[in-house]
């Protein structure tokens, strides 16, 4: 094997025979799962069928992208696709040969997902409005595909601990969530040049941790050496032996701020004196105008851009599941018009960026039917039960209840934010850090065991702000969507949003959570 391409396909051969070892009962579960994940593919609840995760790098959709995944969709029957918080595009309910004919084929197109899963570098998240957003920094696209090709080029020799979650951001809204990751690098204009500020060793799920700030600048061209330097930190000091802890934020949590920096720097000195992994990048400040001429204002799915006259439409289907026929629809719409350009966020949404006034009229039209035109539409869900196989509630169903009785009760939604649910402490949906948010359990209640919910509240990712929610109490599932209710009528009959109503009423607001908690 003398090639990446062809190590990764000898990959797909053995894993297609191991899948079938899985589906033969031959291995167990665990033992499967330990191969599957780094190959971007899990089985789901029950064990028949299976899940690819497409790793879109940072969330660029090519066109050529968007066709593979169409004659996908074609190929397989595909009824619908599942947008990810890590922007990446998943395919559920195949085969394990569909799955591998899926991945060797992308594998030929550029497309990969190596490393999607289990314990290796994930998808180099990335602003989706980078290069587009008023008040950037800089474009941070050309660093973040230098990374995800740095990255690929490493994925069969990696053995970290466990995964290892890069971000990048170009504006103080952190919207790539630089600040809450193992590994933060957020754009800055400096001396009038572009640099990052670091960040390390923060994560969500069991024992969250915001991340910690590296006391000195990052240079573009050397971001290289920042990640091996963390990867091999990661690597010395990370724990093989326990997963549960298996993450880079014990790492410092069990050294202190102090001497992880220290043994950072350690381990970065020794990267530069071995390697040379200088870029050359070609960067530069990003201009935003003092006035526009923009004929539409920014609405929550539709932003004007810092290039006067063109806009962002921002698509984002119930619970960032898409339906393969809208997924056409908005291909058709980019085969058309060459100079707009698709784009995933963290949210489970699609950017559609430089639009002009007629195109931006145009797909606003086409997608209506299938485009939150909300914020409580846009709530964030992982995939949950029933296809999760380790998730413990519905998530994507507890989203669907509340605005089925927002709905059907005619009540007023405007006022309403985004919630984000994860099924279980994973937080894939990262409860942790929205402003409202969920995670699932169950729990004895007299001589039922219930489905139940529990509330954070006032989570915040934002240069200089990012803080984890306060966790407050747990709610029976079926009551959430009344509580719910209740809320949007009180920010309604007050004309105040949620951040402004808790801010104002916050008393009023926790005494609602206590009226509907356990």
């Amino acid at each position: 094997m003398n090639t990446q391409h062809d190590k990764l396909k000898q990959e797909i051969e053995e894993f297609r025979k191991l899948g079938h070892q899985f589906l033969n009962k031959e291995i167990s579960v665990g033992d499967f799962k330990g191969k599957s994940g780094g190959m971007g593919v899990y089985a789901q609840r029950g064990g028949a069928s299976f899940m690819i995760r497409l790793r879109t790098n940072s969330g660029l959709l090519p066109l050529n992208h968007l066709r593979l995944i169409n004659s996908f969709i074609d190929s397989y029957k595909i009824k619908n696709i599942h947008l990810t918080t890590r922007q990446a595009i998943q395919l559920h309910n195949l085969g394990i040969d569909e799955v591998c004919d899926i991945m060797s084929t992308a594998l030929d197109n550029g497309l990969y997902t190596r490393g999607g899963g289990g314990n290796f570098p994930r998808n180099v998240a990335l602003s989706p409005m980078s290069g587009v957003e008023k008040g950037e920094a800089f474009d941070g696209t050309e660093v973040a595909n230098a990374i995800s090709k740095y990255l690929i080029e490493q994925i069969t020799e990696y053995k970290l601990p466990r995964k290892l979650k890069i971000s990048i951001s170009t504006s103080s809204d952190d919207s790539a969530n630089s600040t809450i990751n193992d590994i933060g690098f957020l754009g800055k204009i400096k001396n009038e040049k572009p640099c990052f500020d670091l960040y390390l060793a923060g994560g969500l799920g069991n024992n969250p941790e915001v991340s910690i700030k590296y006391p000195e600048d990052v240079e573009p061209d050397e971001v290289l050496y920042y990640i091996e330097a963390m990867v091999k930190l990661f690597m010395a000091e990370g724990d093989y032996k326990n997963k549960a802890k298996a993450r880079t934020r014990y790492i410092a949590k069990r050294m202190g701020t102090d001497e992880f920096i220290s043994c950072y720097k350690k381990h970065l000195e020794e990267v530069k004196a071995a390697k040379n992994l200088t870029l050359n990048l070609k960067l530069k400040p990003s201009t935003t105008l003092k006035t526009y001429t923009h004929m539409f204002n920014e609405t929550s799915y539709l932003i004007p851009q810092r290039q006067d006259g063109l806009y962002t439409v921002i698509i984002h289907p119930l619970c960032g599941i898409l339906d393969s026929g809208d997924f056409k629809e908005i291909l058709n719409f980019l085969e058309k018009n060459h100079t707009c350009e698709a784009r995933l966020s963290m949210n489970e949404n699609i950017y559609i960026r430089n639009l002009n006034t007629d195109h931006a009229l145009s797909l606003l039209e086409i997608t209506s039917k299938f485009r939150a035109h909300n914020k409580i539409k846009k709530s964030v869900s992982c995939i949950g039960v029933p296809t999760c196989q380790i998730g413990i509630e519905e998530s994507q169903t507890l989203i669907k209840n509340i605005l089925t009785h927002l709905e059907k009760n005619d009540i007023t939604q405007e006022y309403l934010p985004s919630i984000n649910v994860s099924g279980c402490q994973n937080s894939c949906a990262r409860h942790q850090v929205a402003v409202l948010g969920f995670v699932g359990g169950k729990r004895k209640i007299g001589d039922s065991l219930e489905s139940v919910f529990t509330l954070y509240y006032g989570g915040t990712v934002k240069e200089g702000e990012t803080k984890l929610g306060n966790k407050i109490s747990s709610m029976i599932a079926r009551d959430i969507p009344i509580f719910i209710g209740e809320l949007a009528s009180k920010l309604s009959e007050k004309r105040q949003h949620f951040s402004e109503f808790c801010a104002i009423e916050h008393d009023q607001f926790i005494n609602l959570v206590k009226k509907y908690s356990l």
